[in-house]
């Protein structure tokens, strides 16, 4: 399938609502085009300077229109793909364009493991003093919580690659013990640096009885 393209150094997964602001000529040009026309374009993740994979968005609407022409969007993300083909400007238009393939995702993963990561995810969050309101784990959306547990760039974009829930669901998990591994050691950190604020005290030593 042939899709106008908006690359962004950003990561976007399926069910996501996503908003954006446009101000590019080129990109006023595509919104402007996919409103009158499909309703859905590509925005390929740009990662160490490269395209490879990116997510199917659908147009929702436009909130705002600006004076200048920019706009405020409002997208829902759809499927993963990955690019076959890629022109910087699609025939006449400014914009780009590429061939894409949409990636088969397998929602595998479960009840027991789900709720692991779910359990971690809390977690997480009452290490770092804040509550997190967790949902039923059958009916859990993995991707509510991909942005929100503090992985890389990198980490997201290797998770849009994965075909399989099962395998999100065990990066996911590693991810989390580590992170709250390292907060643990930050936590005990402080409480030591704090004990040098403050006098201690000691009993005296009675050398009354004391032999070499």
């Amino acid at each position: 399938m042939w899709l106008p393209m908006f690359p962004l150094q950003a990561v976007f997964f399926p069910g996501e609502t996503v908003h954006l602001h446009i101000f590019e000529d080129r990109y006023k040009a595509l919104i402007g085009d996919i409103s009158i026309g499909s309703g859905v374009f590509g925005v390929p993740a740009y990662i160490d300077g490269k395209i490879a994979f990116g997510t199917e968005m659908r147009l929702e609407g436009i909130s705002k229109t600006y004076p200048n022409g920019e706009m405020d969007i409002v997208c829902k993300a759809q499927r993963v793909f990955k690019i076959l083909s890629f022109q910087n400007n699609m025939a006449s238009k400014k914009y780009a364009g590429g061939e894409v393939s949409y990636l088969d995702y397998h929602k595998d993963g479960e009840v027991a493991l789900i709720g692991e990561v779910l359990q971690l995810v809390v977690s997480l969050y009452q290490s770092m003093g804040a509550s997190v309101l967790v949902h039923d784990t059958q009916q859990l959306d993995l991707h509510v919580w991909v942005h929100k547990v503090g992985l890389s760039l990198s980490q997201e974009y290797l998770l849009l690659q994965m075909a399989y829930e099962s395998e999100q669901l065990l990066l996911l998990k590693h991810h989390l013990l580590n992170i709250i591994q390292v907060l643990e050691q930050v936590d005990r950190a402080k409480e030591m640096i704090g004990m040098n604020g403050h006098f201690k005290s000691f009993d005296p030593l009675d050398f009354k009885n004391f032999k070499l």
